[in-house]
């Protein structure tokens, strides 16, 4: 209807002064008909000039004391004309706003004495503030003075109303022309007597849906490919139950580690044990536990089968290296570099850095006489590979390893350094059990996946890189790979 009345006004007529005017003339919603002006213009079918008008209207406190009157009169009113009211009568009177606001403009005005009673000081007065704001509603103009005293009080406000001045355009027609837009069959058989829509070439298409890879997925191939450029082997991963004994008994950990307990592991109930293990080596490993040997002095403690044969989720990936040592050992002694990467899980208290199921990286180098020197030139050599050159070393402790050093990284976007993995030489008391030479050492680190990720894209909180938590847009967004990563 809109267009139809403003190309039909135009069909007479010169030009629509004013849309406002017009709008109201015909009964026509003023937004939707700057909707039809700007596709006409669009078109050329119509030109048009801005028109800009600024007006004053009231806001809803303001409307209210036009219709009431200014809390300082309403106040005034509300005190006797002669004698006195109580402060506590007089506020039970009046609404809690209009007293509160009334009371201190009255004082200002001098129009009321105030105290314990309140009494007037004159006996009549003129509401100036309902009078602007009746004008304001009516359209007429204010002065400076009152228009800046009722805009501090937040009665009105400024509002700028757009419209138009609208005249023919060089295609003006009585009627818009339907343009076709689609080369259907019908269209061709008819394309003649049609005028097609012209194409625009450069217009953009709708962005194609696609699937996006995850950080952890981008980081996770490029640890790969650093691995395999340093000559590591993947181990197989394919395990996610493992058996105790293989997962913390074949690493030289008691039976009595806390970590071993149902508050830091998750066990199985079905299937609750292993069906077998390698007995002459189980035999080894009990003897290293209970009594020593290699130079070992052991736990001393008697060790227990049952507790060997419990099923768990894996702790650890190091459980898979303890498997690929052992098979290692079997045969003549060759020199190997070993990694996984692959995920692992840990009943803990999930944080912004910690989850129960996590990723874990794990690279390992057997060969004979390895030093603390060698794993850490190594590391260095692997981080710097992956962005990270801001490395430390903080000594520790682990059942399997001696010695060990826990490795930190400088996180930009936290500015402090974070814990991003430990390493370490394996204990002689796990590697000869295995048959391992005696002059053989193994050098290890394990890292999670996901606290390289986050410092390489600068996330401080792990529940929004892995779990149900994550932004889906941040999967979209993220590069698709890593610029400057070597």
């Amino acid at each position: 209807m809109a267009e139809e009345a403003i190309l039909g006004f135009l069909q007479n007529n010169e030009d629509i002064a004013d849309s406002g005017q017009f709008a109201a003339e015909h009964n026509l919603n003023h937004d939707e008909l700057v909707n039809v002006v700007k596709s006409l213009q669009a078109f050329r079918y119509i030109e048009t000039q801005d028109i800009i008008r600024k007006t004053c209207v009231l806001t809803d406190e303001g409307k209210k004391y036009a219709a009431e009157g200014s809390p300082e009169v309403q106040l005034f009113l509300a005190v006797p004309a002669e004698g006195s009211i109580s402060i506590d009568e007089l506020e039970r009177k009046l609404d809690p706003s209009v007293f509160k606001i009334g009371r201190l403009r009255a004082a200002k005005h001098k129009w009321v004495q105030m105290g314990k009673q309140v009494s007037r000081k004159v006996q009549h007065v003129e509401d100036d503030v309902k009078n602007l704001l009746l004008q304001t509603q009516e359209g007429m103009e204010l002065d400076e003075a009152s228009f800046n005293s009722l805009k501090t009080r937040s009665l009105i406000e400024s509002k700028e109303w757009k419209g138009y001045s609208i005249k023919k355009g060089p295609n003006y027609a009585p009627k818009r022309k339907k343009f076709a837009t689609d080369l259907t069959r019908e269209n061709l058989q008819t394309w003649k007597e049609l005028q097609f829509k012209e194409y625009n070439f450069n217009a953009k298409g709708q962005p194609l849906e696609a699937g996006h890879l995850h950080p952890l997925l981008k980081v996770r191939k490029q640890l790969k490919d650093i691995f395999r450029q340093m000559g590591f082997e993947e181990m197989p991963t394919n395990n996610f139950v493992e058996s105790s004994f293989w997962n913390f008994d074949a690493l030289f950990q008691p039976q009595q580690h806390p970590a071993r307990d149902s508050h830091d592991t998750f066990f199985l109930k079905a299937p609750s044990t292993t069906r077998e293990l390698p007995e002459d080596y189980v035999e080894r490993v009990k003897q290293v536990h209970e009594s020593g040997g290699y130079g070992s002095r052991g736990y001393k403690y008697d060790w227990k089968r049952e507790e060997a044969n419990k099923n768990l989720l894996r702790t650890h990936t190091t459980a898979v290296s303890s498997r690929m040592l052992y098979a290692l050992a079997k045969k003549p002694f060759t020199p190997k570099k070993y990694f996984s990467i692959d995920r692992v899980f840990r009943n803990e208290a999930v944080d912004r850095t910690h989850l129960a199921e996590f990723h874990q990286i794990e690279g390992l180098i057997c060969d004979r006489g390895l030093t603390l020197g060698d794993l850490i030139g190594v590391l260095h050599d692997f981080f710097s590979r992956l962005g990270m050159s801001k490395l430390r070393f903080k000594p520790a402790y682990n059942p399997y390893t001696e010695p060990s050093m826990e490795i930190f990284g400088y996180h930009e976007g936290l500015g402090k350094w974070v814990e991003v993995g430990n390493s370490g030489i394996f204990r002689p008391e796990m590697l000869l059990p295995m048959g391992l030479p005696e002059d053989c050492r193994v050098i290890a680190w394990g890292v999670s996946l996901e606290r390289p990720t986050m410092i390489l894209y600068e996330i401080d909180n792990i529940r929004d890189l892995f779990g149900h938590k994550v932004d889906l847009d941040l999967i979209k967004r993220n590069a698709i790979c890593r610029i400057g990563v070597e």
